[in-house]
């Protein structure tokens, strides 16, 4: 229902009587603005609120504070359009013995965010006769954490306030306070100072590397222990300082909450960095690794990547690295297993090679084709034949490692090289270079067509060791016809081992060749296919009996 013009004029008139009564500067008022903070109209106790922050009387402004736990969030808009009105209040309040009163200040400086008065929390939480001084810690600490959600924010620009330089503000009051620490034994000091320092804040580079140092064990233990997000951060930072001090690095490698060993695997990631590496370097132990593994098997499986890469970089013990490395090949999470598997690579010995058999037999191929490859360097008695089956594996990865494994068998080379193996070697390899090679037939088409005479001789004799006769066989039936009778020769000797019409054709043809060896190769050839066929392409009678009337005419 809208307003009267009465009421309206009244509510105009009572906002103009709230202002001037915040505004003069008679001492009536006061009590007056006080007193109708309990009025039971909301509209006069919030003039009269407004009013009271304008005054800004401490007495007014303990009568605000008093009534905070009272009115719930209805004030926090009022004080916040005055924020920094009530900072003397909520000084003398935080520091009063009253126990209400004191709850209240401090719930209103984390409303606000007060900051400035962190010196007075300080105060309260160092004073052993204070009765509130446990409240004033916590507030200290939640102040802190408050103010380091503000830097890992984006900057509000409509805040005229700089988180950073509130910061420096802070650790300074904070620092003092540190160095107290022996006095009063407030542990939220350290962590609120952990919470908001850099690893280059001067102070605390002075405490790490002075074990001496008064608070060097409450410093050190507030590292070790904390969950505060702000403290992890600073911890894991000293992995990308180049002078980080041996306490930081020290406390990280003792460190086993869940908490900070997930934040410090997404640190490393897939592998630490050059800095990382060195400082890690320096470290001989693993506290998380080397005690119960049941945190490492609840890792997720780029985590368990990660902590091969830790380890990896570590000094620690050879043998207490390879207890890690066989637990997650047994049981690890593909990455996990993966990572565990290339890193076996850098241990020698009988444990070392049976790892490397069982990872073979992973289900995942990523994982069979990084143990394919440590097969044939660590002398492992049948390597060779195990490579040459995974050459046929489903899966790509394998193969394509396989035949890596095998590079020393490649055409070029095995062609540079054939004329010097004996016939044996040459079969043997053969077959092994024709099932690595995918391209090694079409190259061996290119000998048989080259323009030189040798490659032409060479290329059939590397086609009958290579098994690839009846690939190419139309080829070879074309060098039959070859100028050189070397050439024909070797076609017809070649084609014994093709067992097929067209050969068979072809070599019946050559009989008639005007050279004795040609025709002598090919009834040879033809026979060998008989005898390996149980059929007779020509009257063997007949065809011994042309070649010695040809030899004695």
């Amino acid at each position: 229902m809208a307003s009267s013009p009465r009421q309206v004029e009244r509510t105009a008139g009572l906002a103009t009587t709230l202002s001037l009564l915040g505004k003069t500067p008679n001492e009536a008022a006061l009590p007056l603005l006080i007193s109708a903070l309990g009025s039971p109209a909301q509209v006069i106790q919030d003039g009269a609120l407004r009013a009271l922050l304008d005054r800004r009387h401490p007495l007014g402004q303990r009568e605000i504070i008093k009534r905070l736990h009272l009115v719930g969030d209805r004030w926090r808009p009022i004080i916040d359009e005055r924020r920094g009105r009530l900072s003397h209040g909520l000084r003398d309040c935080v520091l009063s013995s009253d126990p209400q009163m004191c709850f209240n200040a401090c719930q209103a400086i984390l409303w606000f965010a007060e900051y400035d008065l962190m010196s007075a929390l300080v105060a309260a939480a160092e004073d052993e006769t204070h009765a509130n001084a446990e409240l004033a810690a916590q507030t200290l600490l939640s102040l802190s954490a408050g103010l380091y959600t503000e830097l890992s924010a984006p900057r509000d620009y409509n805040n005229r306030r700089d988180p950073q330089l509130v910061r420096s503000h802070v650790l300074g009051t904070l620092e003092g306070s540190v160095k107290r620490f022996n006095r009063h034994q407030r542990t939220e000091v350290i962590d609120a100072y952990l919470m908001l320092a850099s690893r280059d804040n001067v102070a605390l580079k002075q405490i790490l590397q002075d074990p001496h140092h008064s608070t060097y064990l409450a410093i050190v233990n507030g590292m070790l222990h904390s969950q505060r997000g702000g403290v992890i951060r600073l911890l894991l930072s000293y992995l990308d300082d180049p002078h980080a001090p041996s306490a930081a690095m020290s406390v990280l490698a003792r460190r086993t909450d869940r908490k900070f060993v997930e934040h410090l695997l997404r640190k490393i990631g897939y592998q630490p960095s050059t800095v990382a590496s060195h400082n890690l370097r320096h470290v001989e132990s693993i506290a998380w690794l080397k005690q119960d593994r049941t945190l490492l098997a609840d890792l997720e499986e780029n985590a368990q990547h990660s902590a091969v890469q830790l380890l990896m970089a570590t000094s620690v013990k050879r043998a207490e690295a390879l207890e890690t490395i066989k637990f997650l090949i047994l049981g690890g999470k593909p990455a996990g297993r993966l990572a565990a598997t290339k890193a076996l690579t850098t241990f020698n010995g009988a444990e070392a090679n049976h790892l490397t058999i069982q990872a073979l037999g992973d289900v995942d191929p990523r994982v069979q084709a990084a143990a394919l490859m440590q097969l044939r360097p660590r002398g492992i008695p049948g390597a060779l034949t195990r490579i040459v089956e995974l050459i046929d594996s489903p899966h790509t990865i394998v193969r394509e490692a396989a035949k890596e494994s095998l590079s020393e068998f490649s055409f070029d080379r095995y062609l540079a090289a054939f004329d010097m193996l004996d016939e044996e070697v040459r079969r043997s390899t053969g077959v092994l270079v024709r099932k690595i090679n995918p391209a090694a037939v079409s190259l061996v088409a290119e000998e048989l067509r080259a323009q030189s005479r040798t490659r032409r001789l060479r290329g059939l004799s590397v086609a009958g060791a290579m098994g690839c006769v009846q690939e190419l066989v139309d080829i070879i039936i074309r060098l039959l016809g070859d100028q050189d009778h070397i050439i024909r020769t070797e076609a017809a000797r070649i084609l014994g081992q093709c067992d097929n019409e067209k050969s068979r054709q072809a070599l019946r043809t050559a009989i008639d060749d005007r050279s004795s060896g040609v025709r002598e190769t090919a009834v040879r050839s033809l026979a060998e296919l008989d005898r390996k066929g149980g059929k007779l392409s020509i009257d063997p009678l007949r065809a011994i009996s042309d070649l010695v009337d040809e030899a004695t005419a």
